[in-house]
């Protein structure tokens, strides 16, 4: 059922598309292209790339400005206080086409180098799957001329988040100018040098930049395919928000055996307030907290037609059941949620203490939606918590305080983290995108199109500064370990985002 209701949605996004279609990238000679990047790509793996070394991020920006400027590309580093951004271009622009941005980024997570199962996860590996399940290192030279095996995968630091995509556009480009096909849009690129530490600049560079960044639609390559790996479309991110609850008792720490039963433990009193905050089948009970997402049957349809394994999710997760909130998985992720990261009171295992702990802490993020911003989620907490008989102070109580108020807190958040953003998924972006996949991939099986992912990309920042419509094409395997250790690129999935972002190039908009 679930594709009969994806067939016919896409069938009516498709009869009201543009009819030409995109030059289509046979899959062997998406290999070839492939294959003629994977060189750059290990010497990109290769550079370290956390966003707080500038030095580093340099290095990324002067290798890919190279890189770019060998396909035929016009390119501009945009000053971002020693860490640049860079801005490529494809010249000849055609007036008669419309323009694309494909934002990218190119720098990554730090590394905890003992937590990975190489020498080095600056020095990436190719690895291929034992019988026992097992990844075995092999000669990474097999992946640069001859056969290839689709679920081999590359093993380094931004294997997949994310300068596989950046790689895999340049491929598309190289196999562009090889065929002689036709341009179907005029084609920029942005590469990000902060997206793994919030993008905090993006909107200053973009808004000095707004010229020469003017297009007519956004692609965000960024995020990870549905886990089927079949071509996927995202029409929205939730935002980040993040919160610190601080419950203050006695002055100092007091002798549990003198103290036990007479002075109130704050950490007792923080799990009784995290815990009025949701139920037992974990929905958010802060009043008001989803009453601004309004679902429809059309929302629904779309939501149903995600070919999610949800035994399969619960399995891989090692939970017996899911939270409630939603009728799915798909339906989870279009609301705000409240997510307490961390809790801290006095200490445990061998540094643990008979005490009655002075304060205890706990560290929220809230995932924002369109209709549900940072602001409104966080003054609905702040108004719970005092509705629990807290009062609020800032910083440490006064002595005033402690002989006024039984029940003291500082309630402290921070709104400024990426935002939430949405497009329609029947806009004539999504319309554009999805074609162009079907031109290139058919419909057995369909394109996936996912309403709203769950995480964060700077997307409501790039669109609030350049005002135009966006899609987002993941293009990297779901279980990439992104952020974690034995972070990895899965080779089909290389493969076959160079036959998406060919088609995409070609296809009119």
């Amino acid at each position: 059922m679930n594709k009969l209701r994806a067939f016919f949605l896409m069938g009516a996004a498709l009869a009201v598309c543009n009819s030409a279609n995109a030059a289509e990238l046979s899959a062997a000679s998406a290999v070839k292209y492939a294959q003629g990047t994977y060189p750059e790509y290990f010497d990109l793996l290769a550079l370290p790339n956390d966003a707080i070394v500038p030095a580093d991020v340099r290095k990324n920006v002067e290798f890919l400005e190279v890189a770019f400027r060998k396909r035929g590309f016009v390119t501009k580093q945009l000053q971002n206080d020693g860490k640049p951004m860079l801005f490529a271009e494809l010249p000849d622009a055609d007036p008669k086409r419309k323009t694309v941005l494909f934002y990218m980024h190119l720098d990554g997570q730090p590394v905890v180098a003992e937590q990975w199962d190489q020498k080095d996860p600056w020095t990436p590996v190719l690895n291929k799957r034992t019988a026992a399940g097992k990844w075995e290192e092999m000669d990474s030279a097999k992946l640069f001329n001859g056969s290839v095996d689709r679920e081999w995968r590359v093993f380094g630091r931004s294997a997949a988040d994310a300068k596989a995509p950046i790689m895999m556009f340049l491929a598309a480009i190289d196999a562009l100018k090889s065929s002689g096909a036709a341009q179907g849009i005029n084609v920029k690129v942005i590469l990000d040098s902060e997206e793994e530490k919030g993008s905090p600049s993006i909107k200053k560079v973009m808004s000095a930049n707004k010229d020469l960044l003017r297009s007519d639609v956004i692609v965000i390559n960024d995020g990870p395919m549905h886990a089927t790996n079949q071509p996927t479309l995202i029409f929205g991110n939730r935002g980040a928000a993040q919160a610190r609850i601080t419950v203050y008792g006695p002055k100092t720490p007091l002798h549990s055996g003198h103290y036990g039963n007479y002075s109130p433990n704050p950490a007792q009193r923080l799990a009784t307030l995290l815990a009025s905050m949701k139920d037992d089948d974990g929905r958010v009970t802060v009043p008001g907290y989803y009453d601004r997402v309004k679902l429809n049957a059309a929302d629904r349809k779309i939501m149903a037609a995600v070919p999610d394994d949800e035994a399969a999710i619960q399995k891989r997760l090692g939970i017996a059941k899911p939270d409630k909130v939603g009728n799915n998985y798909q339906e989870a992720m279009q609301y705000p949620s409240l997510n307490v990261r961390g809790m801290a009171s006095a200490a445990v295992g061998d540094k643990v203490a008979t005490i009655v702990p002075d304060m205890a802490v706990a560290e929220l993020d809230l995932r924002t939606t369109p209709e549900s911003d940072a602001k409104y989620l966080t003054k609905l907490v702040e108004t719970h918590i005092q509705k629990q008989g807290y009062h609020l102070v800032t910083g440490t109580p006064t002595d005033d305080d402690r002989a006024r108020f039984d029940k003291l807190a500082s309630f402290s958040y921070q709104t400024e983290g990426g935002n939430a953003a949405a497009t329609p998924v029947d806009s004539p972006v999504g319309k554009w995108a999805l074609k162009s996949m079907v031109d290139t991939f058919g419909t057995t099986p369909p394109p996936v199109r996912i309403r709203m992912m769950g995480g964060t990309v700077p997307t409501a920042q790039i669109v609030e500064t350049l005002q135009v419509p966006f899609v987002i094409v993941p293009l990297v395997n779901a279980d990439n370990n992104q952020h974690a250790a034995n972070e990895n690129m899965r080779v089909g999935n290389y493969i076959d985002g160079v036959r998406t972002l060919y088609s995409l190039v070609t296809s009119p908009l």
